[in-house]
């Protein structure tokens, strides 16, 4: 008996050491964790599993045969984050560079199968070469089958992606369908074709880095929805992120200890500038609203004439959208409406309330706007309102003009409470704008067409720029002191805690994507 445990320890002490300790050194010299060093540091002491620690792959092509590795090049199982249950798969860049063979993949599919099954959030470590050519179509196979069971856990159970070293190719559109890409800054990198490909089709020169780097992802096209600085400081933002969702489609986040106190919160009087076109930054007013040092922001380069993130209200976790008036007036445009979108998704799909701030002059204007389609776009953000179910307050500002006062969640497309501040302007359109329109023979025919333009428009300022109008017709609920919105929102979530939707019978809706 003493010579079979002796093996079996062998074996295990192998898989332990993935590709070899002269690989494992390299890592180490490109400031990288190795796979099970990261599954070790996200896991609670103590409460990992592993599965499949000694599958190995079937190829005898090109020599395969004599080159096995028990795990073969990923490590699977599950475990606890601060006590919470969840599956994870760390890919091994030590053995084959990470690449994914028949056998790698099917380890994958089998923790996302038992995820689903018992509805715990997955969790990827994706550190890969791509698929292993000496497999050919086997290992694209197995890319498929991933994507597949992906799609099924979409809105079932959160799925988060950790990109930690190279993610090239058929790899990428994993990460893709997931929730949520961290990624690693200097060390890791997405793209479908890499830059020797893009060189010899279009002839451009560039780096891993600006082709599909951090900054890359996190800056221009969205893919990165947070990045970090290090392995260790990435482990640590995913298990941030996760503290503020639900295990699953059927629970809601965990409420922490709380207690009402008078909640007023006099800082936010002395945000909103009396100029109405003068900027501020609007995660100042987030900072007055939520629970002290709870807000974790998503996407925060990217388009960031919104904002969007998670906080905590009273110890609820709930999801923010917030126009910025700090960059480009805090305008709605392609990117913001695609990001606001993808996150009201998110947070309809597992029971987390959203609050919506809003001060936003409209739609950006423009032919650039226009040819990207601004308006197949915006109605995402439009849809993704109207089909939430969760609980959804919106609070106005400041600026609540034209289409985009529909689209920031307004009354008439669902809201539940919508609050405005004394100073907001809901109307078409700016005074200035309006009186142009509406006065405009009158102006040109004027002694002093300046004075009477001035005169003009602070008669409309005077009838319409207010929220009064939209109070007296119920599209405001209430109009409140700034110092009192963290007290009425606290209490208008606990209000609308048990809320039901009975939703139309339909397979699903068709999202202008």
């Amino acid at each position: 008996m003493d010579s079979k445990i002796n093996k079996l320890n062998n074996r295990i002490a192998q898989a332990h050491l993935g590709g070899g300790q002269k690989r494992i050194d390299k890592q180490h010299a490109k400031k990288k964790l190795t796979a099970r060093e990261r599954v070790n540091y996200i896991i609670d002491e103590g409460s990992f599993e592993e599965i499949g620690i000694l599958v190995t792959h079937r190829t005898t092509d090109f020599g395969m045969e004599n080159e096995v590795y028990f795990g073969d090049g990923v490590i699977t199982g599950y475990g606890t984050i601060n006590g919470r249950l969840v599956y994870i798969y760390a890919q091994d860049f030590t053995v084959f560079g990470g690449a994914l063979s028949e056998t790698h993949a099917e380890k994958i599919c089998k923790i996302m199968d038992l995820a689903v099954k018992v509805g715990a959030p997955i969790i990827g470590l994706n550190d890969s070469g791509g698929a292993r050519i000496q497999e050919g179509v086997r290992s694209l196979g197995g890319y498929a089958d991933i994507f597949f069971r992906n799609v099924q856990a979409s809105g079932v159970i959160p799925q988060i992606s950790a990109i930690m070293g190279p993610c090239a190719g058929g790899a990428v559109y994993s990460p893709a369908i997931t929730d949520f890409t961290l990624m690693v800054e200097k060390t890791s990198y997405m793209f479908v074709t890499g830059p020797s490909v893009v060189k010899t089709v279009t002839n451009e020169d560039v780096s891993s880095e600006d082709l599909g780097g951090s900054q890359t992802h996190a800056s221009k096209s969205g893919v990165a929805h947070k990045t970090s600085s290090n392995d260790a400081a990435c482990l640590d933002d995913l298990k941030t992120l996760l503290s503020y969702l639900p295990q699953n489609n059927t629970e809601t986040p965990k409420k922490l200890d709380f207690k009402l106190g008078d909640e007023i919160r006099d800082v936010l009087s002395t945000i909103v500038p009396d100029n109405p076109n003068k900027p501020y930054d609007m995660h100042n007013v987030i900072s007055g609203i939520i629970d002290a040092d709870s807000f974790y922001e998503i996407h925060k380069d990217y388009a960031q004439n919104i904002i969007v993130g998670f906080a905590r209200l009273g110890g609820r976790s709930i999801g923010i959208i917030a126009n910025q008036p700090q960059y480009l007036a805090g305008v709605l445009d392609v990117n913001s409406s695609k990001k606001a979108a993808r996150f009201t998704r998110f947070c309809d799909s597992f029971n987390i309330p959203l609050l919506v701030l809003v001060d936003v002059p409209g739609f950006l204007p423009g032919t650039d706007q226009e040819w990207s389609g601004i308006i197949v776009h915006g109605a995402k953000l439009l849809y993704a309102l109207s089909e939430a179910t969760v609980p959804r307050v919106t609070v106005i500002t400041r600026k609540a003009y034209g289409g985009a006062y529909d689209v920031m969640n307004s009354k008439h497309i669902g809201a539940d409470l919508n609050f405005a501040w004394p100073g907001a302007e809901i109307a078409v359109m700016g005074a200035k704008g309006a009186s142009e329109i509406i006065f405009k023979n009158e102006i040109s025919n004027a002694e002093n067409p300046i004075e009477k333009l001035a005169e003009k428009e602070a008669e409309y300022a005077e009838q319409f720029a207010n929220p009064y109008r939209a109070a007296q017709r119920g599209f405001i609920d209430e109009v409140i002191l700034p110092n009192h919105t963290r007290r009425k929102l606290i209490k208008a979530y606990a209000m609308l805690e048990d809320k039901k939707v009975v939703l139309p019978k339909r397979k699903h809706g068709n999202i202008p994507l």
